[in-house]
């Protein structure tokens, strides 16, 4: 997947090392990423935001804009981490090159454009907002002449449209940066001299070069990431999509010539491909909050953990792939040689499997009658398993019938797990298809049926 904590942390040590005088800002909303968290998520929970701390600390953080799903385990938990924090509506100044810039943060647009205002004052020459707002209120609420330079819209982003990055605006720059930490938003500025710094626009000829490769990057992973892809070919195009991404990182790191005399600025987005180095002392904390995890959670499901109610007809409960294979031998055939059935072995080969965040999708039945409500008993159900997709089975293993079982040809079934952030590029229809097979979805090549010692009628598909 794309981002994490070490990718940042090596990008930033890029600038570094280029010579630049790098300060690193985090918009809020990143400790925590619900709301609400069930009693068995909190140890996790709080383990990742003291990972996440310390990581920030690592890399130099400045100063970062706290926001409401800092405060999901309350203001007392986030102020124990030590973080620079920026105080709500007010601007702080610093100084580079001889000039002065300001940073502010605020839950609405005037309260920057206040702090903003004093910060002008104070002789700063930029000025940069974190706003708790969504990009397009903040281009709507932007004053026709604004004191502030560059608005991030922090907002907490849900949906298809935080999966985007976005800069949009004219002499003040709005932007909403990707969320999960996929992308930074990198901001270059030249101050030869006081007054007003003025965006620079990027070279036509190098934009559609980008326009282009950003294009085809998206393309070559979606194909990477199709699952029927064949082994061989899916190695050629992952090599052809770190040819094309190193070719974009070239391409927009072209230094751009600067007017002699001006203060300028210049935006561009940095997104933290796979490919990108990872800072090894970052990537320490990142492996020792997954090793952590797995052994807090453990320790929690031990303690705490409780089996998943029986499966009866008042509870439509699950069963287990095995009670299915019985009656389904040539649907089992194929479902054996897909990715589902080693679903769990590969949480277990990153060390992951006592991590909640990922288990839910890795395992049949998660917190269901019958299913697996405690991590460290998935007995039967380590896998993407028959009723994940075709729904629990007890009553059908008791009524076999149509009407007892669904056929598991609904979108929905899929995005549960194939969601924007886990498979970015899941298309229903052709990943669909690859999962299908002869007495799966497909009819045999006999015509018989996929039902051993039932009427073809009931194909099982």
């Amino acid at each position: 997947m794309r981002g994490g904590l070490a990718r940042t942390a090596g990008a930033l040590d890029s600038a570094r090392a280029a010579g630049d005088d790098v300060f690193y800002f985090d918009a809020g909303d990143t400790l925590f990423g619900a709301r609400e968290l069930t009693e068995d998520a909190v140890p996790q929970q709080e383990r990742k935001a003291r990972a996440l701390a310390e990581g920030l600390r690592a890399m130099g953080l400045v100063a970062r804009a706290p926001g409401e799903l800092d405060d999901v385990r309350g203001a007392g938990f986030r102020q124990s981490l030590g973080l620079p924090e920026l105080a709500p509506g007010r601007e702080r100044l610093l100084t580079v090159a001889a000039q002065r810039f300001a940073v502010v943060s605020c839950a609405t647009l005037p309260v920057c454009e206040a702090a903003a205002q004093r910060a002008r004052a104070a002789g700063s020459v930029f000025v940069l907002a974190f706003a708790a707002t969504s990009i397009d209120v903040a281009l709507r609420e932007l004053p026709a002449s604004s004191a502030i330079d560059l608005v991030v819209a922090a907002s907490p982003k849900e949906g298809p449209s935080s999966d985007t990055n976005r800069l949009a605006g004219g002499a003040t720059k709005v932007a909403q940066v990707q969320d999960r930490g996929r992308s930074l938003l990198r901001v270059d500025l030249w101050f030869p001299a006081s007054g007003d710094t003025a965006w620079l626009d990027g070279d036509d000829e190098r934009d559609r070069l980008l326009a282009g490769l950003d294009a085809r990057i998206e393309l070559l992973r979606a194909e990477v990431n199709a699952p029927w892809l064949a082994a061989e070919l899916k190695a050629l195009k992952k090599a052809k999509l770190e040819e094309v991404a190193a070719r974009r990182e070239a391409a927009a790191s072209t230094r751009t010539v600067i007017p002699e005399g001006r203060n300028v600025a210049i935006a561009r987005f940095v997104p933290l491909e796979p490919r990108l180095p990872e800072a090894p002392a970052v990537r320490a904390i990142e492996a020792a909050y997954d090793r952590d995890v797995g052994l807090i959670n453990l320790a929690w499901a031990e303690a705490h953990g409780e089996t998943c109610e029986p499966a009866d007809l008042a509870r439509a409960g699950f069963v287990g792939s095995e009670a299915c294979v019985g009656c389904h031998p040539d649907a089992a055939t194929v479902w054996k040689a897909s990715k589902h059935v080693r679903s769990y072995e590969r949480l277990v080969a990153k060390g992951k499997q006592y991590h909640l965040d990922c288990i839910t999708c890795h395992v049949t039945g998660w917190r269901q009658p019958g299913g697996v409500c405690r991590l460290d008993d998935v007995e039967g159900r380590a896998e993407v398993g028959c009723e994940s997709c075709h729904g629990p089975g007890w009553r059908h293993t008791q009524l076999p019938g149509r009407e007892t079982i669904s056929l598991g040809r609904e979108a929905k079934t899929c995005t549960t797990c194939h969601d924007p952030e886990n498979s970015p590029h899941f298309d229903y229809e052709p990943w669909l298809r690859a999962v299908l097979g002869p007495g799966h979805g497909r009819p045999l090549p006999d015509g018989g049926s996929a039902i051993a010692g039932r009427p073809s009628t009931r194909d099982g598909g």
